[in-house]
């Protein structure tokens, strides 16, 4: 009986020590509520001092953590089961991890925004990178129409220089004619009349004036006899080409000059013999045609006119 009543006892003292732990803890948590309580009113009462004792702590305190506050200081005080009790009850837990858990919701909040930061000022980053790259290509575009109005001007300039020493050198050389062509027409003793060859010689040369410029054609008339008489023959042959010409070809009076020479000597055709002169034993017409640089200067003029490829 005595040993049963010792173990009932031993076991009533082992059940009843969790229960005053327990009692214990709650004890001293309100104890430090109730000056928490108190210190409040005093708080309110000094403002002054309490905001001058904030900036002391944050002075003085060595580390701040993300979110502006002070790290989270472990708990010093101990109970009866030490730091960690197994019989905590479910508000004690959540009373001891509630700052952990607001503080975890700071960082997230924290993290939140300045995740969205960053993602605004790379937003903007990008925009201002596309927008200089787009500058810099229509600067870019700019660079080259301007290098090519520049060679365009730069061969404008030089077609220009080039046409205006091919006018100099044609104004220049404007009355000097040069023999391109010489046809001569030969009539029998006392006649005027054209022969068909002689139609035939003066349409071979007279059919490509039609489309030129810068010619003149000399007519010159030979005659046999001597004095007024040869003269007046040899001046109606070279009439007789000069009408032809003007009236199946349409050349210009103007360009024409017609002589009559009668029966005056004229220089050899012999390459041995250039000095010596011969003349003229019947009827014969010298047609001469003579140029200058004036179809060069349309020429090159309808060229420079031509759009360059």
């Amino acid at each position: 009986m005595k040993n049963r009543a010792f173990v009932a006892l031993f076991v009533a003292v082992v059940l009843a020590l969790p229960a005053l732990a327990q009692t214990g803890s709650t004890s001293q948590d309100q104890p430090a509520s109730s000056q928490t309580m108190q210190a409040a009113p005093a708080a309110q009462t000094a403002p002054a001092a309490s905001s001058s004792t904030d900036q002391a702590a944050s002075t003085s305190s060595p580390t701040v953590g993300a979110t502006g506050k002070q790290p989270l200081q472990p708990e010093t005080r101990e109970g009866f089961w030490g730091k960690m009790n197994p019989f905590a009850r479910k508000k004690y837990v959540q009373r001891q991890t509630q700052p952990i858990r607001d503080r975890v919701n700071e960082l997230d909040e924290l993290t939140a925004s300045n995740s969205k930061m960053i993602k605004d000022v790379d937003s903007r980053a990008q925009q201002g990178i596309q927008l200089a790259s787009a500058k810099a290509s229509e600067a870019d575009q700019h660079a080259v129409d301007a290098g090519n109005k520049a060679q365009a001007a730069q061969l404008t300039a030089t077609q220009a220089s080039t046409r205006l020493t091919t006018v100099e050198q044609v104004v220049g050389n404007i009355d000097q004619y040069k023999a391109t062509t010489q046809t001569e027409i030969r009539f029998r003793p006392g006649q005027s009349v054209l022969s068909e060859n002689a139609k035939t010689a003066l349409d071979d040369m007279a059919t490509p004036l039609k489309s030129q410029r810068g010619y003149i054609i000399e007519v010159q008339g030979f005659s046999s006899g001597r004095g007024q008489a040869a003269i007046a023959t040899s001046q109606k042959m070279a009439d007789s080409v000069v009408r032809y010409l003007v009236l199946n070809h349409d050349v210009p009076v103007y360009r024409i000059y017609v002589v009559g020479m009668g029966n005056a000597p004229v220089p050899s055709a012999s390459a041995d013999d250039q000095a010596k002169t011969k003349r003229t034993s019947g009827g014969r017409v010298e047609i001469s045609l003579l140029k200058n640089d004036l179809e060069q200067l349309t020429a090159s003029s309808t060229t420079a006119d031509q759009p360059a490829k």
